[in-house]
């Protein structure tokens, strides 16, 4: 994946394992270990929006806070402006240039607290000044996405979700960021507060110089608004590429059946391929061996349940994880 120096996230072989008890039997010492995300690599490139899509528990929103560092990741490598983060990142310098929208606006801000002293908390940690610096960062913050100074005294619980999401925003451009984490930051609210909210962050996305890893089930919502796209099943990434070329042109048949099934208005796209997925998403602490969509898949033939075919480019970035990609062609 070429233009490393123009990156401001690169994410390379990145897993995230949960260590699990032995099963039914509460006496048995042997481990197991759910792997939410195994061997993830993808980029961000400066500017930019690299979309994250995937069914629920593909291992998105793990990969967001392994790469945050929320959830310490248990092995691959975190390139983050240039430098490796895992061993050596500065807390207050890390979440200064990065930070996270998350997806219910009502667990990340407190109700207790008013909207001023939310925006203003990570002002105090990682940047610093005066408190009358602070409050005129604050309402710069309110006036950039939207909210009026009044909206400064109020509290939470007085907000409709969208305007909570807006001070969840606010709150994550306040340190003025390299990178912003968007993880769902649209699925809990209406249609119509959906459509403004996209549109605030890539009017914010412009005039901040943002990249955003952007985190979403709807396949239609990435391709709206993503640059990159990758799609992830089970903690893979199985497809990733340009999202025009990914969307236009879906080779691996997961990525096949999400764009049939997707609500696109063009049915050019949207009926390339008719392929139906049977089942569920496998278990992440007993996955099949070899190819771990290959119970689900209507192409598979005995290779697939015995070798993990890897991330392969089939065109200038454009990369595919299937044995047989040649049959989506």
């Amino acid at each position: 994946m070429a233009s490393e120096e123009q990156d401001v996230l690169r994410v390379e072989d990145l897993r995230k394992y949960f260590v699990i008890g032995g099963g039914l039997n509460p006496f048995s010492k042997k481990e197991k270990f759910l792997r939410a995300v195994d061997g993830v690599s993808i980029r961000v490139p400066a500017r930019k929006t690299t979309a994250i899509v995937g069914e629920s528990g593909s291992g998105k929103t793990t990969l967001a806070r392994a790469v945050t560092l929320l959830d310490a990741p248990t092995g691959g490598r975190i390139f983050f402006l240039g430098k490796e983060i895992r061993k050596t990142a500065k807390p207050k310098e890390l979440y200064r240039n990065m930070q996270m929208v998350f997806q219910d606006p009502d667990s990340s801000l407190d109700p207790r607290s008013k909207v001023k002293d939310s925006i203003a908390e990570p002002l105090h940690g990682l940047v610093g000044g005066d408190r009358k610096g602070i409050y005129k960062n604050v309402l710069k913050s309110l006036e950039e996405v939207g909210l009026p100074e009044e909206y400064a005294d109020r509290y939470p619980t007085s907000l409709s979700g969208g305007e909570k999401q807006r001070v969840a925003i606010a709150r994550a451009i306040a340190t003025y960021p390299k990178l912003v984490i968007l993880d769902e930051p649209t699925s809990a609210l209406d249609a119509s507060v959906q459509a403004q909210i996209l549109k605030l962050l890539l009017d914010l996305q412009t005039q901040y110089s943002l990249s955003y890893m952007f985190i979403t089930h709807n396949i239609a919502v990435a391709t709206y608004f993503s640059d990159t796209i990758a799609v992830m099943y089970a903690g893979n990434v199985v497809e990733y590429g340009q999202t025009r070329s990914v969307m236009t042109k879906p080779r691996h048949p997961y990525t096949v059946a999400l764009v049939s099934s997707a609500p696109l208005p063009n049915p050019k796209v949207r009926n390339l391929l008719n392929v139906e997925i049977v089942g569920e998403v496998p278990s992440a602490i007993d996955p099949p061996s070899g190819c771990k969509f290959h119970p689900r898949c209507p192409y598979a033939e005995k290779i697939c349940s015995e070798t993990s075919p890897p991330l392969e480019e089939i065109a200038p970035g454009h990369f595919v994880a299937c044995h047989f990609v040649e049959k989506t062609a």
